[in-house]
């Protein structure tokens, strides 16, 4: 942000960046503020998305080790449509008191986000997905989606498919969330958004919750939090999701025994729970709980 405010432009992402992104198999992207202003540039993480067609945002929700929160033990996964739904973009002023936006759905975009969670669930193990909408409402946009996952589900005849309303579901997701425990849960663009930013309650903190952002030729790999410029340089914020979200690009590009390393080193810090950030209940700061992360890393990789 800081950078477009003196340079101006079409883009938060300087013309060099853009040349070292597709010069890669994949980035890695810190937390970026967005301008809620008119007229302004789509969001960096938007941005990436629609240029390298990375149509699945995949966030594992997952208890941590000796975290133990009041609603109990969880273990699913999310995965959002990231390339249409109301994240298009395409709003129009009708009126100085009348704006609109439109919300693109397409089949494409709806059958292969699918095809990713039903391929998720199989390969973890797992036997259901759960598909969110608000169908009753929504009845062509949401209609379109439900058709087209369950046109998919018929390809992964041992994977359930379950199907949601939005509301019912964020209401049984503090309710009863191990209902959900080892299920892919799969939902359109924004309301993915909101309900995985939900989900990262019941493990304590947004600043534990790593994800990707998957197409069939790239990836990005961020932390699902975005920027607090309040915290600006008081080192201070959990580093956990900025971390695995770095392993796990790792694990992409093949460093599979260095991606297992810095999971397995975060994990046992956050266990010890004694140098851990405040979100975590210790007192460590960003830098200090980062070195002895990476302390734990360079004992596994001797």
């Amino acid at each position: 942000m800081e950078w477009w405010e003196k340079n101006r432009g079409d883009s938060f992402i300087p013309a060099g960046t853009w040349n070292l992104l597709e010069n890669s198999i994949a980035c890695y992207k810190g937390p970026t503020t967005t301008l809620p202003i008119p007229g302004t540039p789509r969001s960096v993480a938007v941005s990436i998305r629609q240029k390298f067609n990375l149509y699945a945002n995949v966030r594992p929700i997952k208890t941590l080790p000796n975290m133990k929160q009041p609603l109990g033990d969880v273990d699913f996964v999310c995965v959002r449509e990231a390339t249409e739904g109301l994240y298009s973009g395409i709003e129009y002023q009708l009126t100085d008191d009348v704006a609109i936006a439109i919300r693109k759905i397409t089949r494409k975009g709806s059958e292969r986000v699918a095809e990713y969670a039903f391929k998720e669930a199989e390969k973890r193990g797992w036997k259901k997905v759960v598909a969110i909408g608000k169908g009753n409402i929504l009845k062509i946009t949401d209609g379109l989606f439900m058709d087209s996952v369950k046109t998919i589900a018929k390809r992964h005849p041992k994977i359930g498919l379950e199907d949601y309303f939005i509301d019912n579901f964020a209401q049984q997701l503090v309710k009863n969330p191990q209902r959900f425990n080892q299920n892919v849960v799969l939902s359109t663009n924004l309301f993915m958004d909101v309900l995985s930013e939900e989900a990262s309650g019941l493990v304590g903190s947004i600043g534990c919750i790593y994800s990707a952002n998957l197409g069939d030729n790239y990836a990005m790999f961020e932390p699902a939090h975005g920027s607090a410029p309040k915290y600006k340089g008081q080192n201070k914020v959990n580093p956990t999701a900025t971390i695995l979200s770095g392993a796990w690009m790792l694990d992409y590009a093949g460093e599979k025994k260095e991606a297992k390393a810095i999971f397995d080193a975060t994990y046992k810090v956050i266990a010890d729970g004694k140098r851990v950030t405040y979100d975590l209940g210790g007192k460590a700061k960003t830098s200090e709980m980062a070195e002895v992360i990476a302390s734990e890393v360079k004992k596994r990789l001797r």
